[in-house]
């Protein structure tokens, strides 16, 4: 882990990724979507919880019900991406800890007795894990779109009913339409956002 990625790679993860809204008439495979997952989960998340839940939305009949729990402003932009994953976290990851965080025993107890630490780690860990999910896209050489603004609980009820997974927020992927992306958005200076102390 010594050695820096090179400017193409930083390039394609971050100077020169973009969030796209508009999509190439291009599909994204079932291999890739497998292959996105197997980097996202590899990310470090709290005694490797790993919380994530991901639904691909790529059916029509799946965007059909997800459309009118969008807000109409991100409507057109999801129907016309390949993929629409829909970012969610499981409230009651712990139960899987036995197998995850196998050389700690306990380590189940340090969540289950607490209804609301738990749904606090289990957001904690699946936003990373939904950053990760990102990078992984990107190094993919996917595009992504990802976006709040739409009805958490509604399409927890559409999506997730009879589980305990929640949803945290949706990543259109696929090849985005550069010659339709705005200039880049300024973003803040280290000295605006960073302390040394």
């Amino acid at each position: 882990m010594s050695d820096k990625l090179s400017a193409q790679a930083l390039d394609q993860l971050f100077y020169e990724a973009r969030t796209h809204n508009f999509w190439l008439d291009r599909p994204v495979s079932e291999e890739t979507l497998q292959e996105l997952y197997g980097l996202m989960r590899m990310g470090p998340t709290s005694a490797n919880c790993s919380p994530a839940r991901i639904i691909f939305v790529q059916s029509d009949e799946a965007k059909a019900r997800l459309k009118p729990l969008l807000m109409e402003g991100n409507q057109e932009k999801t129907m016309a991406a390949p993929v629409c994953a829909i970012i969610g976290h499981d409230v009651e990851f712990y139960e899987r800890i036995p197998e995850l965080f196998p050389h700690n025993p306990d380590a189940k107890n340090w969540f289950n007795g607490s209804a609301e630490f738990a749904e606090q780690t289990a957001f904690r860990n699946g936003s990373l894990q939904g950053a990760y999910f990102i990078m992984a896209a990107r190094a993919l050489g996917l595009d992504c779109g990802p976006m709040s603004g739409f009805d958490n609980a509604g399409v927890d009820e559409v999506f997730f009913k009879g589980t305990t997974v929640k949803s945290n927020f949706l990543c259109n992927i696929g090849y985005g339409d550069a010659a339709k992306l705005d200039p880049r958005s300024p973003r803040l200076p280290f000295d605006d956002a960073c302390t040394m102390l």
